[in-house]
């Protein structure tokens, strides 16, 4: 049977919002069951209301658990607190919202009853506590999103004063407390009813729209991209950018289009993912296989509606940009382009900034680096790893193959400590106006001078088990020598940038790696792999650190 990656979503595709609705007020997590306990990866606490992993009492119970963190931590600003559009979002902020009203904490969220972006979250807090000063209050946020997930899932996550995602320290504190809570019957958390919490003095209203759209001028040149002309098609994807791109576009006067401003909690206008199901992954082809269809149509047609078109997912901390020479690019490409372009282009930055990346991001990145003069830091998966080099300075751009990224303002100082897909997705239209080139044509001319690599994940089934086994390799425990027929030269558990644990192990040779790390959310373990002898040298190192992998945990 032919695979419908790439085709429209059928009825059966589609989740029952009745029912996840009903689930999330009705369904008791079993806490004996460790994936309905709470639980942080990388982005928060994810789960579904139909799995018994994301329901009110986990709402309720972390909520409690960050207004305890939060105060003990002498954070006594405002808390702001956002949301997208994923159908179990809303229900959640308005748990949260409860709790934080009887707890006293003064909240503020969306002044438009919208949806708000991680990035608007994050650039929102930045704001404040600059603004406020040293030694003042300081804001942090809650933002409820599971990303880029299925429309059956929801999440929550903290960012604290600094805006970015949560550190460990923090999330581990706040998901053991709460699943103290909630093993205590959820006695200890205070509540009070949504009406009175909306009303109460705490509560107040901000423009997170205004405040991010407004200040994009000190982050890109957005008077090249009006001056050339670029035609921009921005799909949020039936994300929470919807409202954003089309002000974008009138505040800053651009030749943009909002190619689908639907929201549907149910994303039945969304084609399939890989594996069939409804994702909204900006870096899919199968996920994005309409905007790249209306792309390559227009092109064909010689009408060439769009110089750029992008997408986001559901919260825009990822991008996506599809160009009409090249389609729909990969992210570790574009990603190469852009840390070319920035760091030849912004004057301002400190001469000394660093270049971030995670070790499962693209090696050209590590060649690109090295022909601006620049140093180069490879950190562990999290774009936590980011946050101090962007508040400082020096690291003024962080990026993970995820296709997630931010960078800094154009003198160098913080625009957001969290992913930011709508500016990066607006980079790719300032490149095409200043270079007059489109992103995929400027990386041609990298793989030109730096060779061209050839890159792939694969996911392999592994117990629970055998991905706690995989998270605490040591390199010892890796007696290989060679790897699809070159000298293994480095064997990391630990991250060459700031020795953190990568939970995981990358092995290096001269012209390919493999990185292992296991799913936080499924039953399998995650291969990236990188060559740049070709796609059958690839599938030999793939196939080459299976069985590595496979040797060292079974």
């Amino acid at each position: 049977m032919a695979s419908r990656a790439g085709t429209v979503a059928l009825p059966q595709d589609l989740v029952d919002i009745t029912a996840l609705l009903d689930a999330y007020y009705d369904v008791t997590p079993d806490l004996s069951d460790p994936a309905q306990r709470v639980a942080f990866g990388t982005s928060g606490h994810r789960g579904s209301s139909l799995k018994a992993s994301f329901n009110e009492g986990h709402i309720l119970a972390i909520t409690q658990a960050i207004v305890e963190y939060r105060a003990g931590q002498g954070i006594t600003g405002p808390l702001f607190l956002a949301k997208d559009t994923h159908g179990l979002s809303e229900p959640a902020q308005n748990s949260a919202l409860e709790v934080l009203a009887a707890n006293g904490v003064n909240v503020l969220i969306d002044a438009r009853h919208g949806y708000t972006p991680t990035p608007a979250l994050s650039h929102a807090i930045l704001k404040y506590n600059n603004e406020a000063g040293p030694g003042q209050p300081q804001a942090d946020g809650i933002v409820v999103t599971p990303s880029h997930n299925p429309p059956a899932d929801g999440g929550f996550k903290y960012n604290p004063p600094h805006g970015g995602p949560a550190d460990t320290d923090a999330t581990g504190w706040i998901a053991n407390r709460a699943n103290e809570l909630l093993e205590n019957g959820l006695r200890g958390v205070k509540r009070i009813p949504l009406n009175d919490a909306l009303k109460a003095d705490g509560t107040g209203k901000f423009d997170f729209l205004s405040s991010y759209v407004d200040d994009l001028p000190s982050v890109l040149d957005l008077e090249a991209i009006r001056t050339a002309g670029v035609r921009i098609g921005a799909d949020p994807m039936g994300g929470a950018s919807v409202d954003y791109w089309g002000e974008i576009g009138e505040r800053h006067q651009l030749d943009l289009t909002v190619v689908n401003p639907t929201v549907d909690p149910q994303w039945a206008f969304m084609t399939l993912d890989w594996d069939e199901k409804i994702r909204m992954d900006c870096s899919s082809p199968s996920a994005m296989a309409s905007l790249i269809k209306r792309m390559s149509d227009s092109a064909s047609a010689g009408t060439g509606a769009f110089d750029v078109a992008t997408g986001n997912d559901a919260d825009a901390d990822r991008h996506g940009i599809v160009t009409p020479d090249g389609g729909l690019m990969n992210p570790n490409h574009y990603l190469a382009v852009a840390i070319d372009y920035l760091y030849r282009n912004r004057t301002g930055w400190n001469p000394e900034s660093v270049i971030g990346k995670t070790l499962v991001s693209s090696s050209i990145i590590d060649r690109v680096a090295a022909g601006l003069g620049r140093k180069l830091v490879e950190v562990p998966v999290g774009f936590k790893w980011f946050v101090p080099g962007l508040l400082s300075g020096e690291g003024a751009f962080g990026g993970e193959e995820s296709a997630g990224a931010s960078f800094n303002k154009r003198d160098g100082s913080v625009w957001t400590t969290d992913k930011d897909g709508i500016l990066l997705a607006l980079l790719a239209s300032e490149i095409t106006a200043v270079t007059g080139k489109s992103p995929s044509q400027l990386y041609k001319g990298l793989t030109d001078q730096f060779g061209a690599p050839v890159y792939a994940r694969i996911d392999a089934a592994a117990t629970r088990e055998q991905k706690a086994k995989l998270g605490k390799l040591s390199a010892a425990d890796v007696t290989a020598t060679t790897l699809a027929g070159e000298d293994i030269t480095a064997k990391l558990t630990e991250a060459p940038g700031n020795g953190a644990s990568i939970g995981g192990l990358k092995v290096v040779t001269e012209n390919a790696w493999f990185a292992a790390r296991p799913s936080g959310t499924e039953d399998v373990y995650k291969i990236y792999a990188e060559s740049f002898k070709g796609a059958d040298h690839l599938k030999q190192v793939q196939d080459e650190a299976k069985a590595l992998v496979d040797s060292v945990i079974s």
